[in-house]
């Protein structure tokens, strides 16, 4: 027994078949592109189920119609209610739930390459279609709000935030001539007094810090009374979960794995993943020492024109996505948005892997995917952001004040068993260096350290965006 009936359920039309259940588990996988629409999830199987021709098409022979078939078939029934965001299986075939593992299909047979899934905690699953029918007619009569967080986080709101806040901080306010000063002084003198300039600047620091801060923290109408905040790391964690299974599977079949469209539901109003959160961090950062240094919004006892001010921060906004950066080692900002947004991992040459000539395991890589082994991948770390709550990956601040007492002990005992090494060393006693790194590497895994070949570079003070 290994075919059901499937009914598949979107705004627009309901179509039913029967199909094997393998194909219904690779539905569920498919999930993971948040399809709205029942031809967007046929075209999210192909990252599953490869299609043998362009025009290939799994429901091809599914009937329309005005209602769910409700008759079972072979192994069961199963609903995948796209509108609704439920499935409701009864099934002898397979239970599919928020987790699991299909394997992939060549679209001739069954591979031995897994593919590990994570579906959003937005869909339900039900173990019957009574329950589907009875939770069906209570959705029916609601009515779902879509928004584009995009337009509110990188728009307008973000845009006007950013200059009255400067404006009503004297420090921000009067920044540039701070930056002014400074830059006068290090002209002067052939030489910048980092530490002198440091201290000058701290305060300045600290204020734009804190705009930006309140920026993130701050519920918004606009977006349903959550924060920008809460809006980025909604989704990150399945973003970056189905970014990952992307790249094993890039790896497993020695192919890139299909992307999704730019006009799918997922690309144009989907979740953020870790590069687009860190991403947006360096460039509110830049707009906000740009205005500073720039001295955009005048002096605050005179009128000042917000709609100029606005188109200002536009041609700033753009020019710094769409050009390449220093701190992101040329890379292109938008671009690597982009790449997130379509689910595409960012890929990194033979050449790239080689980051010390001295390294052999960076050249046993490199010699490997030369020879075929794979692509190597590269991630942004965010290890430049601010270290404060607001700026961290953390869903609560609980969560965060953990991880900080958890680096507080963890950077007391290596200091600790660094001092009690140098003085075995002094006293000419043996020292077994390879217990000690392996206890460093242990234990900075367990602090969740990312780990990246491309870091992100952060503009903290005026130095990174001349």
């Amino acid at each position: 027994m290994s075919e059901v009936k499937l009914n598949l359920v979107d705004s627009q039309r309901i179509l039913h078949g029967t199909i094997h259940g393998s194909v219904v588990d690779a539905c569920v996988a498919a999930l993971t592109a948040e399809p709205e629409t029942i031809a967007e999830l046929e075209n999210s199987l192909a990252r599953y189920i490869k299609p043998l021709r362009e025009d290939s098409r799994h429901f091809g022979w599914f009937s329309a119609s005005s209602q769910i078939d409700t008759e079972p078939w072979d192994a069961g029934i199963v609903i995948i209610d796209l509108a609704g965001r439920v499935v409701a299986a009864e099934s002898t075939y397979s239970q599919p739930g928020h987790e699991g593992t299909i394997y992939y299909h060549d679209g001739t047979q069954r591979t031995d390459v897994p593919i590990l899934y994570r579906v959003s905690d937005e869909w339900r699953f039900l173990n019957s279609v009574a329950e589907y029918e009875g939770f069906r007619a209570a959705q029916l009569q609601q009515s779902r709000l879509i928004l584009d967080p995009r337009e509110i986080l990188y728009g307008r709101p973000l845009l006007m935030h950013i200059l009255t806040e400067i404006r009503h901080s004297e420090i921000c306010a009067e920044g540039h001539k701070i930056l002014k000063q400074l830059e006068q002084a290090e002209n002067a003198d052939g030489a910048s007094d980092l530490v002198q300039n440091e201290e000058a600047i701290k305060p300045l620091m600290a204020d734009v810090s804190a705009i930006h801060a309140r920026w993130l923290m701050t519920p918004l109408a606009e977006l349903g009374g959550q924060s920008p905040r809460e809006v980025l790391l909604a989704k990150r964690e399945l973003v970056d979960f189905d970014l990952h299974t992307r790249e094993m599977q890039w790896t497993f079949l020695g192919e890139g794995p299909p992307c999704l469209p730019r006009e799918s539901f997922a690309y144009r109003f989907g979740g953020f993943g870790s590069h687009e959160c860190i991403i947006y961090y360096d460039l509110v950062r830049v707009l906000l020492w740009r205005t500073v240094e720039q001295g955009i919004v005048g002096n605050m006892n005179r009128p000042f024109d917000f709609e100029a001010g606005v188109k200002q921060l536009e041609k700033m906004k753009s020019d710094w996505l769409e050009n390449p950066q220093p701190g992101l080692e040329g890379s292109i900002p938008a671009l690597i948005i982009e790449n997130e947004r379509k689910r595409l991992p960012n890929t990194v040459s033979a050449a790239d892997m080689i980051i010390d000539d001295n390294c052999e395991m960076c050249r046993m890589t490199a010699r490997a995917m030369e020879m075929g082994e794979g692509p190597g991948f590269w991630h942004l770390d965010g290890s430049n952001m601010d270290d404060e709550f607001a700026f961290s990956f953390h869903q609560t601040r609980e969560e965060w004040e953990k991880e900080i007492q958890e680096r507080e002990e963890f950077n007391k005992e290596f200091n600790r068993k660094w001092e009690e090494r140098e003085e075995r060393r002094a006293r000419g006693e043996p020292v077994d260096d390879d217990e000690f790194f392996n206890w460093f590497d242990a234990g900075d895994d367990e602090a969740g350290d990312d780990e990246a070949i491309l870091p992100s570079t952060s503009p903290q003070s005026p130095d990174p965006i001349n």
